[in-house]
């Protein structure tokens, strides 16, 4: 996979879990707070200690003020970028495929583990505005640089394949020696037993057992997700179970996480996507939107000799 394409995906898992940053606010006594990391919603006294070691209290605004002297500078210029992006974009007309959208999102989600509906929706969205930043921002970098044609054909015949995402499927299962355990399982599961709890109870499958019989997400091809999984899997919906399915070692119950389609690209729908990585290499640019801030007016707290990095 090109260099470019990696350090882009890198940047939106980098995006999607900044640190959550605290202001102090003397009128609100109570601050709901979002942790990013687990997504956990606390709601905190601001008049009251955040933590207490050996008799010795950290204050909220203590901790706000690290919080601002650690991050504070680099938060608001996360910002500040985003808004230029907006305001040069509002000039331009600059439309993300959604099939490019959809491709990233489907990369995003390989690298997850097992998460709910909701969970699913929520980081797709948070995903998918930080995908479109990306790509506006590529745009605007890298308009005025021109990649001769034939310099983007060549370079989409050597990694047209690596724009293409195969279909995958993520799933779980429990694997038992007889058909009789499986329909104990079955039924267990029907009367809305933990299917986690019963993996690790019932699964003879020493490598996914501990893990409440998950085993992770599959490209279709692959030789390492069994046949009848995948044939299985075709029929069901998401973030449901199967009935018991004779499997090599035993019988089978599987669970069927996600579902995630195959997504192809024609030359023409991926060529301004490999223009704009040829031109970031070419003008020996990284996605820094810090260039773009004399184009529109900004003014912020630090001093203006302060390097936009």
């Amino acid at each position: 996979m090109p260099r470019k394409l990696l350090s882009s995906i890198v940047l939106v898992l980098l995006i999607t879990n900044i640190l959550t940053l605290l202001f102090w606010n003397k009128d609100k006594p109570k601050e709901v707070i979002i942790d990013n990391e687990d997504n956990t919603v606390n709601e905190i006294d601001t008049k009251k200690p955040v933590a207490t070691v050996d008799g010795k209290d950290i204050t909220y605004d203590e901790w706000s003020k690290s919080l601002r002297k650690d991050y504070g500078k680099k938060q608001l210029k996360k910002m500040i970028d985003k808004s230029v992006v907006e305001k040069l974009v509002e000039k331009e007309e600059i439309e993300v495929n959604e099939k490019v959208i959809d491709r990233e999102i489907a990369l995003l989600r390989m690298t997850q583990g097992v998460m709910t509906k909701d969970e699913i929706e929520k980081k797709e969205a948070e995903w998918k505005e930080d995908i479109i930043y990306r790509y506006q921002l590529e745009y605007l970098l890298t308009k005025d640089v021109s990649i001769p044609e034939e310099d983007i054909k060549s370079f989409y015949n050597s990694y047209h394949n690596q724009y293409d995402f195969k279909a995958a499927t993520q799933v779980s299962h429990i694997l038992v020696p007889d058909m009789e355990t499986a329909e104990k399982v079955k039924k267990e599961l029907d009367d809305g037993a933990s299917f986690s709890l019963l993996a690790k109870e019932y699964s003879i499958d020493e490598d996914s057992r501990d893990q409440g019989g998950y085993m992770g997400f599959f490209v279709n091809t692959s030789q390492f997700l069994p046949d009848a999984y995948l044939e299985e899997t075709r029929q069901m919906e998401e973030h449901t179970y199967s009935g018991p399915i004779q499997s090599e070692g035993g019988y089978a119950i599987i669970y069927l996480h996600s579902k995630l389609p195959e997504i192809t690209f024609t030359y023409d729908e991926i060529k301004p996507y490999v223009k704009g990585e040829l031109a970031l290499d070419d003008a020996n640019k990284d996605l820094n939107a810090g260039e773009l801030w004399d184009q529109i007016d900004v003014d912020w707290i630090y001093d203006e000799k302060d390097t936009v990095k």
